[in-house]
Order: structure tokens, then sequence, then C-alpha cells
């Protein structure tokens, strides 16, 4: 696997070294910010356990109310809004759909622009419920330190996806999880071992246990990711004394969502918490309910948490890899998938197969992401120890996505390479 890679150091990957080392840089960058406390925030932060999902994804900073608080889950969810309207909801954006690579484009300035707007919100609704301000004047300046954090966060993350490796997002999430894991690890060790409320053999077993949790959601994750249906596909070309049959395949991954589900999932039900705070400072009727029977660490919560994986699994899914699409590009390119009538039977085919591998790749990922949640169930350690299970999914969905990414360069500039030597 890391064959292609060997030259990574060599002269020819110059321009991919400066790519690495200037997504190093901003990744420094994030680092730095989220450690930068608003002013006025000292001391004056009540509980967020509640928003433990999206503490883990902004890599803490959230409860220390750094000028990175928000993250980029303002853009996440904003995404989850603009791909649920292209479903036939509203005509202009099913338009932008099928307009390919330039209503993606769109779509990805809507999502900005609407993503600095949820900031807004979301950072005048942490200012009014989470910090003791004194004034009008302190509650808007917070707001517009949060919002100003987002938007720079976007602008990183599009010149990470621009002139460095990998997108941007996924990566600034990922850097938070990782900045964690270590205390992750502490917090578990001192809850199961140290300060445990049994025995200390009993509490070793529950350590070695919560080790090997990590192990699985770690394989899991690897072979969800690089599991993939290849289905043959057949290419005639006619020439003026022969017909030339050649024969490749269409690959389609078991999770073609990758962990998208997990974070948009995060994300929404972290929201009612939220606005329960907001309303009631999460003592009243709303907050009760939220924590009751939303949060996912309850037991309908739980449930609700699982669904909305599949059920993002599949959007994601539909939203990237659409079946007419796919049989039409083949129509075009006059290839066929040997046995199935080009049009209509191809387009059902390729449905069908992708709502088998979904199925099969939702649920798989929806079990990944329960065993932590189990696992704090069953060890009684607090929900931030736990968490670190679903963020380390996260982290290596993203990883080997990034890793995907820079084979492919190097293996692109070897070949480029090649050629150019041949050709001299």
């Amino acid at each position: 696997m890391f064959k292609s890679l060997k030259g990574l150091f060599s002269s020819q990957n110059k321009d991919l070294r400066k790519r690495i080392y200037f997504t190093l840089l901003i990744l420094a960058v994030y680092a730095f910010g989220s450690n930068i406390v608003v002013p006025g925030a000292n001391d004056k932060i009540k509980g967020l356990e509640f928003l433990d999902l999206l503490n883990l994804m902004s890599g803490g900073s959230l409860k220390t109310f750094s000028i990175f608080s928000l993250g980029v889950m303002p853009y996440i969810t904003a995404s989850i809004l603009t791909q649920i309207l292209q479903m036939d909801i509203v005509p202009y954006f099913k338009e932008l759909k099928e307009q390919g690579a330039t209503g993606r484009q769109k779509i990805n300035k809507i999502n900005r622009y609407l993503g600095i707007l949820f900031a807004f919100v979301q950072g005048y609704i942490y200012s009014i419920a989470f910090m003791k301000l004194d004034s009008t004047i302190e509650v808007i300046k917070t707001t517009i330190i949060f919002t100003a954090g987002t938007s720079l966060l976007l602008w990183l993350a599009d010149e990470i996806t621009k002139k460095g490796l990998g997108n941007g997002v996924s990566l600034f999430i990922m850097a938070g999880i990782i900045g964690n894991l270590p205390a992750t690890f502490k917090s578990a060790f001192d809850e199961l071992i140290v300060n445990g409320s049994f025995k200390q053999a009993l509490g070793i077993t529950f350590y070695i246990l919560f080790i090997v949790a990590y192990l699985l959601i770690l394989v899991g994750v690897v072979f969800t990711e690089i599991s993939e249906r290849r289905i043959p596909i057949q290419h005639s070309t006619r020439t003026a004394n022969t017909n030339l049959n050649e024969q490749s395949y269409l690959p389609l991954k078991l999770n073609s969502a990758s962990v998208m589900p997990v974070i948009f999932a995060s994300a929404l039900t972290s929201i009612p918490g939220l606005i329960g705070q907001f309303i009631d400072k999460g003592e009243g009727a709303f907050s009760t309910f939220v924590n009751n029977y939303i949060i996912y660490t309850s037991g309908t919560g739980f449930i609700l948490y699982v669904l909305l994986i599949i059920g993002f699994s599949f959007l994601y899914t539909l939203m990237q890899l659409n079946p007419k699409e796919m049989a039409e590009n083949l129509d075009k390119s006059r290839a066929y998938v040997p046995g199935i009538t080009p049009g209509e039977r191809t387009e059902m085919y390729f449905k069908g197969t992708l709502i088998r591998l979904t199925v099969t790749g939702s649920i798989s990922l929806a079990i990944l992401a329960s065993i932590p949640v189990i696992l704090t169930k069953i060890t009684g350690i607090s929900s931030t120890a736990s968490l670190g299970g679903t963020g380390l999914l996260i982290v290596v969905g993203v990883a080997l996505e990034t890793f995907k990414q820079l084979e492919s360069s190097a293996v692109s500039r070897s070949y480029q390479t090649t050629g150019k030597r041949r050709r001299g």
C-alpha cells in the first residue's frame, strides 16, 4: 500500500511536499486558535455535557470558549439543510444538483453563506445561554468573535482543499478529535482504575475492554472503507476492420458516505439541547424532555442516533451516486454491464446494488458508532471518555480518505515522470 509513496521525498514530488507542508501549517494555525479564549469567557461558563459530541469535534475548544469554539459545525448543519432541499423539495436546489460541477460550486457557495449565518445564530445562543455577560454590547461582541472564528476556519478549509491535501473541513474535525484522544485515554484510566467505584481487577478488565473496543472500531472502519463491489463493465470500440472488447470495473464502496453520517447525526442530536439551553436555561420542561428522550445517552435518543446514521448514509450515498446518471454515462461512453440491457434495466441494477451495499454499510457504521455508547452503559465511565470511540471512527475515516488522495497524487506524478523519460 505504501509502495507508491516511497518516492514522496524525491525531487519529482516537490509540489506534493509543498501541499503537505501547507496543510500542516494551516492545522497548526487551527491548533493555536483553539487555545485563544474569547475575552470575558473565563469563569463564566456553565456545564456543556449535552454538547460533548460537538465539543469533541471542536477539539475541546467549545468548553474553553476559544475563538474557534463553533468549529466547522455550522457549515455541516448548512450542508445537511441544502442536501435535504435538493431532494425535490425546492426546485432551485434540484436544478443546481443537475448542473454538475457548476451546480456543486454554487451549492458550496450557498453552504458557506448559510454556515456563517448559522454561526452567528449559534454564537448568539452560546453567549446568552452559557456566559454571564453584563450588557448587550458584550453579547454582540462575543457573537461576532465566534462568527469570525468560524468564517476564518471555512476560508482556511477552502485553502487546504485548493492548495493543500485532503478535505479542509474534514481535516479540521479530525485534528480536533486527535487533540482530545490522549485526554480520553487518561480520563478512562482514572475513572476505571484509579478512582473507580469497583474493585481494581474489575476496573483493569473494563479498561482492557475499553482498549479492545477502540481496536474493533479501528479495524471495522478500515474494513468498511476499503470494501467495495466491483461491477464488470464492457467497452466496445469499433474500428474499420474489427470490434475490440475492453473490460474494466466500476467500483462501488460498501460505505460510500464514509463517516459523514456520524458527523451529521452528531450535529442534529445536539441541536435540541442547545435550543433548550436558550429557551429555559436547561432547567425547564423542554430541556427535561430533551434529556430524557433526545440526547443520545437516553434509550430513545440512542435509537434516534442510530436511525439518523442509517438515514444519512442512504441520503448521502444517493446524493453522491445517482443510478440514473450512472446508467446514462455508461450509455454515452458506449459501455454496458454484461448481461444487463442498457437504459432503464441498467439503472435499476445500479439502484438495487447501491441499496444492498448501503444497507450493509450503514448498519456496520451504526454498530461501530454504537460501541462507545454501549461501553458507557456497561462500564459507567463518563461520555467524555467513551466518545473517543466515535471520534476514532471519524479520524480513521478521514485519514483513509486523505491517504488515498496522497497516494493517488504520488502515483500520478510517478506516471507523468516516467512518460517524460520515455519521450525523452
